[in-house]
């Protein structure tokens, strides 16, 4: 399908690869791996005829279709969800105008017998056959099934896509890609922004409906999964194991053992031919022979190893303090924006040492909790903080705090006591800050970098209570296992909000599912929740659940209720529809009220945003903190409009 010979590609002295070439057939999965920084989010924009390759040749037919999901992508902001996803059918679009206007030559014309009419309704038909095949009569439909699967509920399509996240808005652009159905899908970290159902979703899509693919992804079980063929940028060569993922990491070990067993040779026969060369070199009887070494060194060609995989590298906490036996309780918590609920009847109690998981959809409360487990909002019920119990929290907007005026290294220096002092460079090397990295000042680090850095020094401090928010979307698996490794060593407690799988799985003890308004406790790791789940949702299917009964015999009721009581049915009284009008306005009036405050918030962010441009107010402290206060009432602000949009749709139902 896609055909690459003698790919060569250069940024400086030394190409990323080189001599590159391979066949993507149909039907390949192909997950593209190596190290950040080795040329895999340039490959993937070279197949796409982004970029252009310093040498060799990409061969795609005329007839080949491709898809691409950037890690960034810019989105219009004047359309709705819908909208925006109705793009991907542009060409059946087209394709319908064109058939109408044929349809209406055909109505009008009467010269029925003559050669131009017979290869008129010869192209009608054609392209309505073609428009039919494409099965384009039922593309809103489709449309519908893929952005449901993506996450999105029915009440989300009609609303603008400058309401949601870059998260949110990421999911519709790979709606769009989607629903082209291209004979290559190229995907770049797709699965960043997206909760554990919706990973699944994708997963079974690109392993059922997808001709085509080339991802590249750290979540290691999502890669795992959908791959039967993998690709490694290592060393500036690309190499070609025709196996999924689990089967190439096997491999990959034998492979570097041979590597290292070839250096090991070589170093030790250079070592020789210098050796014979210095005690020979002044000798006019091995003249020649010297020659010859000298020579035979020159066409040499050295044996590159990779770098030694650092997740082998152990992180441990600093000692702390021994918290109380029951670090958090929670006793009847609610919360509760104007008349939405988020969560009610909240019980947990979690033990000294446990690791647990908070998952479920975006959106269902679980950043919320953690933010009255913090003290950052207020709720109801009872929640107690344990005795001794200090809280470390990792979140996004932690690195926007970080001193822009220090580097790297004098950001993790200044918090690492102890031994840990001597270990510096190995941690930043893991977590992919070695060599000139260290030196970078923090301010010209993108988003991800800063991230990274508020993780390492989270890690290094003094706590015994984690609480860790999506703390895997910006590492690499050798770093992710770093911090797995260490979050497992941990003397203390843990809180990870995560849809990482890979990540979770023998880490977490217990895993608080958020969803519908409440918490539910499921004891065991990671994936004996979702096998759980599984089976809970093939028993709801069968009528089995409590709450299926429940709801189909509801439905029972108010079919047959509707059968046989016709008139009652639209016998509301006037005092009920005064009421529910009544809710209806104060619902509106909400809606209005959050959004004039998100307007106003928007336009200060916009105004800190420019301020902070300006070199002068860079390391202003006032500003920056203004702008995350902002930034993160603002968040607040959104996931309560977005609550009260639902329950102004619900109202309007």
């Amino acid at each position: 399908m896609i055909s690459v010979e003698g790919l060569r590609v250069e940024f400086g002295v030394k190409p990323l690869f080189a001599n590159a070439s391979f066949v993507i057939n149909d039907r390949d999965r192909i997950a593209l791996v190596g190290k950040n920084g080795a040329g895999k989010s340039t490959l993937l924009k070279i197949l796409c005829g982004q970029q252009q390759p310093t040498a060799g040749v990409v061969s795609v037919p005329n007839d080949a279709t491709i898809g691409y999901l950037p890690q960034v992508m810019n989105l219009q902001d004047t359309m709705t969800v819908r909208e925006e996803t109705q793009k991907a059918f542009a060409d059946i679009k087209q394709m319908a105008q064109r058939i109408e206007r044929m349809n209406q030559q055909l109505a009008e014309r009467t010269d029925y017998e003559s050669e131009e009419y017979m290869a008129l309704v010869e192209r009608f038909t054609q392209e309505h056959d073609r428009y039919q095949m494409m099965g384009a009569d039922g593309y809103e439909a489709e449309i519908e099934r893929t952005l449901i699967g993506l996450g999105f509920e029915r009440s989300d399509l009609d609303r603008q896509t400058r309401e949601f996240s870059g998260g949110w808005r990421m999911r519709i652009e790979l709606a769009k890609i989607l629903l082209r159905k291209p004979d290559v899908l190229l995907l770049d970290e797709p699965t960043n922004h997206l909760d554990i159902e919706s990973i699944q979703w994708l997963e079974q899509y690109l392993a059922n409906t997808a001709k085509a693919v080339v991802l590249v992804s750290h979540d290691r079980a999502f890669i795992n999964n959908v791959s039967n063929r993998t690709m490694e940028i290592s060393c500036g060569q690309i190499t070609d194991y025709k196996v999924k993922y689990d089967e190439y990491v096997v491999l990959r070990k034998e492979r570097r053992e041979q590597q290292l067993r070839a250096y090991e040779n070589q170093q030790k026969e250079i070592a020789e031919m210098k050796d014979f060369i210095e005690r020979f070199r002044y000798k006019a009887t091995k003249a020649v022979q010297v020659q010859q070494k000298v020579k035979q060194l020159e066409k040499i060609v050295p044996i590159e190893v990779d770098q030694v995989d650092n997740s082998a590298m152990h992180l441990k906490f600093p000692p702390c303090l021994r918290s109380g036996d029951y670090p958090v309780i929670c006793d009847e918590v609610a919360k509760n924006y104007g008349e939405h609920n988020v969560f009610a009847k909240v019980n947990m109690t979690i033990k000294r040492g446990e690791k647990v998981a908070f998952v479920g959809k975006n959106g269902e409360g679980k950043s919320t909790l953690v933010k009255c487990i913090m003290g950052e909002i207020p709720f109801d019920g009872s929640l107690k903080i344990g005795h001794n119990v200090q809280i470390g929290y990792f979140a996004q907007n932690q690195a926007q705090l970080l001193d822009e005026s220090l580097t790297v290294f004098q950001t993790i220096d200044n918090v690492a006591k102890g031994e840990v002092r001597l270990k510096i460079n190995d941690i930043l090397g893991a977590f992919m800050f070695g060599g000139e990295a260290a030196d970078k000042k923090v301010k010209v680090l993108s988003g991800g970098e800063r991230s990274r850095l508020a993780m390492i020094r989270l890690l290094l401090e003094p706590v015994n209570l984690l609480i860790l928010d999506e703390p895997t979307n910006h590492l690499d698996m050798a770093s992710k296992d770093v911090l797995k490794e260490a979050i497992k060593v941990f003397d203390g407690t843990a809180i990870v909000v995560s849809h990482d799988r890979e990540f979770l799985d023998g880490l977490v003890t217990k895993v608080y599912e958020f969803g519908g308004g409440k918490v539910r406790e499921h004891l065991g790791g990671i994936y004996d929740f979702l096998r759980t789940k599984k089976i809970s949702e093939l028993s709801e299917l069968q009528g089995g659940s409590a709450s299926s009964t429940s709801s189909s015999s509801g439905t029972s009721r108010a079919s047959e209720t509707s059968e046989t009581s016709v008139p009652s049915s639209g016998a509301q009284s006037y005092a009920e529809r005064k009421e529910q009008q009544k809710r209806v306005r104060k619902a509106e009036k909400a809606v209005e009220e959050s959004e004039r405050k998100i307007s106003d918030m928007e336009r200060r962010l916009k105004e800190l945003d420019d301020l902070l441009m300006k070199p002068e107010n860079a390391s202003d402290m006032e500003l920056v903190t203004e702008y995350t206060s902002t930034k993160k009432a603002l968040d607040e602000e959104v996931e309560r409009w977005e609550k009260l949009s639902e329950e102004l749709d619900t109202l309007n139902i």
